[in-house]
């Protein structure tokens, strides 16, 4: 094409043959059926029916485009093609005038992306546009000037990766999929040469840097789907073989967890929008490929599909998807180029999580049992949705209304209620759904970020993660956090947070989460329905430190704080809550039975209040009655205060704050207060006058709870002491429950630093033991002691349940031995060489022999004063993965045949032989404890009499493995240990 052609009119950028074919094929559109679906069975190959398929996905089928909601969102799709249409102006810098090329990667992005949505209104019914040639020849021109100008093979990327990668290639795939019986060869072929240039196969080369978890899985899709436009098999096996490093469980990074949480950026917990990308990734993908040559079939992609049930469930509450897990998404609200002009909230990103499980329940990949759960779940949250349904929703496509309508109308499923439950989660974050409400607590720790800003976005969410405690009713406060909340909010009155109110930058701390808290306390231990929730809160760019815990119950969460110390010069508060009350003002607020001003404006210190109540919301208790902050404000904001790219309207909300004060720069300041969702000025009254959790401490040490008419007993102990009657010999979180007889208890440590945790019980009675996981009963004669094996369990917890009845457990004892020696060996050319001396260990398996990168740890242990029966042993390790090549190994324990090597002698030609297979545990890249269970060989040392028992480390025999570096006992902290039980 000659550049003047690119500077004229539309008209004249296009040759006469094309609009003539282009005008022929709007012809014989009449109807449009067949852009409405899947390539037909009788499709030429292939690749057309999978072409077909993605069409499919793009329109959706078995739709009524003259019925609501349908009519509506076609006709608004054609209306914003027909902007489109005519305000594009080509010339040599940008096909719209408003996007020029050149600097903003974006704009490519958002380039493409308009001639996405002309191509569906050409090929979309009821859009006014469908089967226009004047459409058709806009979208060509489109393409031919992205391919002369701006996304070309010979372009070099500029600004940020994700748009080249992912944004416009994505956006520019699927108009050639729309548009393919309408365009010249030449142009399928810019397109993919473009593509090609842009996301190389190297891009699949290792599992790092930016190719991994969601954005693993939109670079899949790029090639998989450039694969099918191009018709090119390789590419579509290499994005099928692409996509199985997302499957497994991981323990470090991003990724799915063995919880359900689900990481991006290395430290963000982001289920609610990448890992959406990656559940609405992998649907379509999972889709796109069934019935073809390169169907996944992979058996690790059912790991991940439990892990829908346990990673995103937990987080939708009526459609909405809760903001602690959404990132930097939270503000973006209304973007300045969304020509819809739609608030981005926690419903719009509910609905995309909603119709990603839903769409995932219909590729066939899961078991029919399990996509049958997934549809009731889904039909449940649809049917709740009444703040914003689904259906109502302008930013959904037309393939997502139609499934969910679809669903709604299907008789055979029935809807889901929602669960009771608590979840907690290895992010530090943690849900507690009850009948009638659920919460959401948000901490953070060395292993989770403050909170996340990058691109101008989440500018002002600085304290998002310092104990944040959202929370909705089932038919109130679903719009708390949707209505502009994020715009108008004091960031420094989030509820539930402790903060410091000195003043902070817009981004500060950095971009893309570069800033993290020292402290490692965080998290908690829940037996499934309660909870007990701590953290070590620090302060951004703070002195601020302190205390914080919740204890979840069946209708309050009951909130401690102590230890709260800060030298900043200025005031640290600690909010109750800031109801947004949306822009009416019209509830009523009750302080101790009496009505308060409802004036805006209006702010006053109550001192000893014991109760406060918002009409049709919630209550607030102050079991000893305390001084607390009350003011009722209208605040005005814009979204684009907290994100660059969104809207500059000013928008004003009411709010109703409540926060203590701890003053200027205090020393070990406290708070205790019960929230109650949904609960009435009277029952908050009640339940002051009678309360029925007792608070058995409140210190910097240590902050427990007692709940007699639940049975419960709860402690968050952030150093070894005592409250109430468990004593704990490290930090850790323990949960209490009796009844009927039986007395279960949960032990976690949140720190991940201990392998073990001794708990004491001053508990009789107990006598057998009737289940146990991790825990081992020492004694019940007097007291309760518990040993719980809480390394490695990245924060989970320990459970053992002991009954009144049953034959007594024998007594125990437990020995912790050090190693005697320790050292590892290397084969190949060093097969003589010793490394007694190191400070550290290696272990690697490499699956061949003799080429001087096998590594096997050996230890000793002196196992001459034990006395009794051993019943359990469990050799402790910490270390990591340290290797190229990725970053999770299983390490193995093994028996050998001699004892008889020395720590400064022993070589790989002169160490004794691997005999027994012993226990196995994976490590990560994360420095942590792994147990191996080697009771069996020192079992046996002890039974022949030796005093030695000599084990060896390495990987599973025949596995190839990463190489694993390990603290040996000369390392100053952490060495190895032997745990002996006996009897």
């Amino acid at each position: 094409m000659d550049a003047d052609q690119l500077t004229g009119p539309l008209s004249a950028a296009m040759s006469r043959r094309r609009l003539l074919r282009l005008a022929g094929a709007g012809a014989a559109l009449a109807g449009a059926a067949q852009f409405l679906g899947p390539a037909p069975a009788r499709a030429a190959d292939t690749y057309d029916a999978m072409r077909g398929t993605w069409v499919g996905l793009l329109t959706g089928t078995g739709f009524d485009p003259a019925a609501a909601p349908f009519a509506a969102a076609l006709s608004a799709l054609g209306d914003e093609a027909r902007a489109r249409m005519t305000s594009m102006a080509p010339t040599a810098s940008s096909l719209w005038p408003d996007l020029p090329i050149g600097t903003v990667s974006a704009h490519v992005t958002t380039s493409c992306g308009r001639l996405r949505s002309m191509a569906l209104a050409y090929v979309q019914p009821g859009t006014g546009l469908t089967g226009s040639a004047s459409l058709a020849a806009a979208v060509s021109t489109g393409l031919d000037w992205l391919a002369a100008h701006a996304y070309t093979p010979s372009t070099s990327p500029y600004d940020n990766w994700w748009d080249w990668e992912i944004g416009a290639p994505q956006r520019l795939l699927d108009v050639c999929a729309l548009m393919y019986a309408r365009l010249d060869p030449e142009q399928i072929a810019a397109g993919c040469a473009a593509v090609d240039h842009f996301v190389p196969l190297s891009e699949f080369a290792s599992y790092s840097g930016h190719s991994t978890g969601a954005n693993r899985v939109d670079l899949c899709r790029v090639v998989a789907l450039r694969g099918v436009i191009g018709r090119n098999g390789s590419l579509i096996d290499a994005a099928r073989k692409a996509l199985s490093p997302v499957f497994p469980r991981v323990l470090t990074g991003d990724g799915l967890y063995a919880d359900g949480s689900f990481i991006q950026h290395t430290c963000v917990p982001y289920a609610g929008t990448y890992g959406t990308v990656l559940l609405g990734g992998l649907g379509r993908m999972f889709v796109l490929l069934a019935g073809t040559p390169w169907a996944v079939t992979d058996p690790e992609a059912q790991v991940f599909c439990s892990g829908v049930t346990a990673g995103w469930a937990p987080f939708v509450y009526n459609g909405l998807v809760m903001d602690g897990v959404s990132g930097r998404g939270i503000s973006r609200g209304v973007q300045k180029s969304d020509p819809l002009q739609v608030q981005q909230d926690d419903h719009t990103r509910g609905h995309a999580v909603v119709s990603d499980i839903l769409r995932l329940a219909a590729s066939g990949l899961a078991p029919a049992a399990q996509s049958a759960a997934w549809k009731a779940m889904v039909k449940g949250w649809l049917r709740r949705d009444y703040y914003a349904p689904l259906l109502s929703d302008r930013s959904l496509g037309i393939p997502e209304l139609a499934a969910a309508q679809a669903l709604l109308n299907d008789s055979t499923v029935t809807a889901a209620p929602e669960p009771v439950e608590h979840r907690l989660f290895s992010m530090d974050r943690a849900v507690h759904r009850r009948t009638g409400w659920a919460a959401q607590i948000s901490m953070c720790s060395a292993r989770t970020t403050f909170y996340e800003t990058g691109n101008g976005e989440n500018l002002r969410g600085w304290h998002s993660g310092s104990g944040m405690l959202s929370w909705w009713g089932d038919t109130y406060g679903n719009g708390q956090y949707a209505d502009a909340f994020w715009p108008t909010v004091d960031p420094y009155l989030l509820p539930g947070t402790t903060v410091s109110t000195r003043p902070l930058a817009d981004a500060a701390g950095g971009q893309w989460n570069a800033t993290r808290p020292t402290n490692t306390w965080a998290g908690g231990t829940t037996d499934g329905t309660y909870a007990a929730l701590g953290q070590d809160v620090r302060g951004l760019q703070s002195t601020l430190t302190g205390r914080k815990s919740w204890f979840c119950l069946d209708d309050a969460n009951h909130c401690l704080g102590a230890g709260i110390t800060c030298a900043d010069g200025v005031s640290v508060r600690t909010t109750v809550d800031n109801r947004n009350l949306g822009p009416n003002n019209h509830q009523v607020f009750t302080v101790d039975g009496t009505v308060q001003p409802a004036t805006l404006g209006w702010s006053r210190t109550f001192t000893g209040s014991r109760s406060m109540a918002v009409g049709g919301m919630g209550a607030w208790v102050f079991p000893e009655g305390t001084t607390v902050h009350v003011q009722r404000v209208a605040r005005t904001g814009s979204w684009s205060t907290v994100n660059t790219s969104s809207s500059t309207t000013p928008l004003t909300r009411n709010y109703l704050s409540l926060w203590f004060d701890h003053g200027t720069d205090p020393t070990g300041a406290s708070y205790e207060y019960q929230l109650m969702p949904g609960a009435t000025a009277a029952a908050a009254a009640a339940r002051a006058a009678a309360p029925r959790v007792t608070v058995l401490a409140n210190s910097a040490g240590v902050q427990a709870v007692s709940c007699p008419s639940l049975g419960l007993t709860m402690a968050n102990f952030f150093a070894a002491g005592t409250a109430g009657p468990i004593t704990a010999d490290a930090p850790c979180s323990v949960l209490v429950r009796e009844r009927n007889g039986t007395m279960t208890v949960v032990v976690s440590d949140p720190t991940r630093d201990a392998a073990t945790v001794r708990v004491t019980l001053a508990r009789s009675g107990y006598a057998s033991v009737s289940a146990a996981d991790g825990v081992q009963v020492l004694t019940t004669s007097g007291q309760v002691v518990l040993l719980a094996e809480t390394g490695g369990t990245q924060g989970a917890g320990r459970t053992v349940t002991l009954s009144a009845s049953g034959p007594a457990a024998a007594p125990r004892t437990a020995a912790a031995l050090g190693a005697t020696a320790t050292t590892y060996v290397r084969d190949g050319a060093y097969g003589d060489t010793n490394y007694g001396d190191a400070a550290t260990m290696v272990v690697k398996n490499t699956g061949g022999t003799g080429n001087g990168y096998n590594r096997r740890s050996l230890l000793a242990f002196d196992v001459s004063g034990l006395t009794g029966t051993v019943s359990r042993a469990v050799l402790w390790l910490h270390g990591n993965v340290q290797d190229s090549g990725g970053g999770q190994t299983v390490l193995q324990a093994f028996a050998t045949a001699s004892a008889a090597w020395t720590e400064t002698g022993v070589t790989w030609n002169s160490a004794p032989a691997l005999t027994t297979a012993l226990g196995a545990g994976p490590v990560s890249t994360r420095h942590d404890w792994v147990g191996l269970d080697v009771t069996a060989a020192v079992a046996a040392a002890r039974a022949s009499g030796g005093g030695t028992a000599s084990l060896a480390v390495f990987e599973p025999l025949g596995a190839v493995g990463l190489a694993a570096v390990l603290t040996t006992r000369r390392s100053g902290a952490r060495p190895p240990r032997l745990e002996v039980i006996t009897a």
